[in-house]
């Protein structure tokens, strides 16, 4: 099993993920992706994109505002319960997150089950705390022409939120897409986006920060098949993540969350968990929301989020379930399960087995040595052809051959090409395997 801290370093070192805002030194819970981890990144978005939306007939795509109506949140209950328990250790005033410095304990935990747990300030080391009290994790800020010494009724009415999810945006274009598309039930809306969360304490790389990529599906059904297309889609998120994105089905456990520890709005939800190097947590998640949503835009919005039936004209709001998983988690997870140690011929390598479709280059091309301008002159020939047949290839000609495989291993290129002597003569290359190290000659035609 690979260590975090393995990973974080080759993130950096490679240029997938950088600390954000580092010139400056950094700003907690923001990471910048770099060149590798954009790629990286845009491919596990397409392919989600391309598995759940593009290949299927029932899904639509939305893009919404990721600033909203300030009433949107009213509505779905953030204002009101999206929060964290949040402590504070008297002696030194650092805060935490209650539930994740103490085992055995929810987001439920009361002032009194925690002080009776004895725990120590990771801090200061000292057993003093205050109550436990609810930090509401939303990110809000101010919309119009509003001055920082404004107060009262004119600074109220400014105040808007970044979205803490992006479901609601697709809630609040479900009546748009049944008045222009008029779909068949059971359909669904998805979107990719940015949500933010002011998380108390930001923590594991970028398992837990606070602001993240969101690909989120509302699937809208009959009331009465709510069950039949929860297991579908069940079923389909293992496919997913089992075999597009490549993870081993035993890293991947599902939890049935309890009524207690479910969200306000879920009347059934699976958390789909993966074995990370720090631990089980959290991947992807499958809720059922019953009408929740709907009715809360219909109750207060007045207007109505009923649905005619096409065959019996029935109307009725339906219910929704939310299939819903973060990037960054999905993108440690690809990491974590690619990240291999291993020894050739006496000398550690390290090497990420990405599959092909995420690999951010499918091949590097080289010259065998970069001061023969024949080679150079055959190698970029080569890698124009592959450039222009398969998009994404890379060129290297720094270092010896050796110290070029171990940094196209390092970044999971599957395969290397190599110019020599003897391409010049019969048009064949070296095409080295990153997984095996073996060596085959090729003709470029057949590359």
């Amino acid at each position: 099993m690979s260590k975090l801290d393995d990973i974080v370093s080759l993130c950096k070192r490679r240029g997938f993920v950088f600390p954000g805002s580092e010139v400056y030194g950094g700003f907690a819970g923001t990471w910048d992706f770099g060149p590798l981890g954009v790629i990286l990144k845009k491919k596990i978005m397409d392919e989600w994109w391309s598995f759940f939306v593009e290949k299927r007939d029932d899904m639509y795509g939305v893009d919404a505002a990721i600033l909203m109506n300030p009433r949107i949140w009213v509505a779905s209950g953030h204002t009101a319960t999206f929060a964290d328990p949040l402590v504070e250790c008297k002696e030194c005033k650092s805060r935490f997150r209650a539930d994740k410095i103490a085992d055995g304990i929810n987001e439920s935990v009361s002032s009194e089950e925690f002080w009776d747990l004895h725990v120590k300030c990771p801090v200061c080391g000292k057993e003093n705390w205050g109550p436990i009290r609810k930090f509401n994790m939303m990110f809000s800020t101010h919309v119009g022409a509003v001055l920082p010494e404004d107060t009262g009724d004119l600074a109220e009415k400014s105040i808007a939120y970044l979205r803490p999810e992006t479901a609601q945006g697709i809630f609040v274009n479900y009546k748009n897409v049944v008045d222009t598309f008029y779909p068949s039930l059971p359909f669904g809306l998805a979107q990719q986006g940015k949500a933010f969360r002011n998380e108390i304490s930001p923590r594991d790389f970028i398992l837990r920060d606070r602001e993240c990529s969101q690909m989120e599906i509302e699937y809208f059904v009959k009331p009465d098949e709510w069950e039949t297309n929860f297991e579908m889609l069940r079923g389909l998120q293992h496919e997913f993540l089992e075999t597009v994105m490549g993870l081993g089905a035993r890293k991947i456990h599902e939890y049935e969350v309890p009524a207690e520890d479910r969200a306000h709005y879920s009347k059934r939800t699976i958390d789909f968990m993966f074995d990370y190097p720090n631990g089980s947590e959290e991947l992807m998640g499958l809720a059922y929301r019953t009408d929740f949503d709907l009715d809360n835009i219909q109750r207060e919005s007045g207007k109505s989020m009923e649905y005619r039936d096409k065959n019996t004209g029935e109307t009725f709001v339906p219910h929704v379930i939310e299939p819903s998983i973060g990037v960054e988690r999905l993108f440690l997870a690809v990491l974590s399960n690619v990240y291999t140690e291993d020894e050739i011929n006496g000398e550690k390598r390290v090497v990420l087995k990405l599959p092909e479709n995420l690999a951010p280059y499918r091949f590097c091309v080289s010259p065998l040595l970069k001061n023969k301008p024949e080679l150079v002159e055959k190698a970029q020939e080569v890698y124009k052809i592959l450039r222009e047949k398969y998009g994404n290839v890379t060129w290297d000609d720094s270092g010896n051959i050796g110290k070029r495989y171990r940094k196209q291993d390092e970044i999971g290129t599957p395969k290397c090409v190599v110019i020599d002597f003897d391409t010049l003569s019969d048009n064949t290359v070296t095409v080295r395997d990153r997984d095996t190290t073996e060596q085959v000659r090729v003709l470029i035609s057949e590359l």
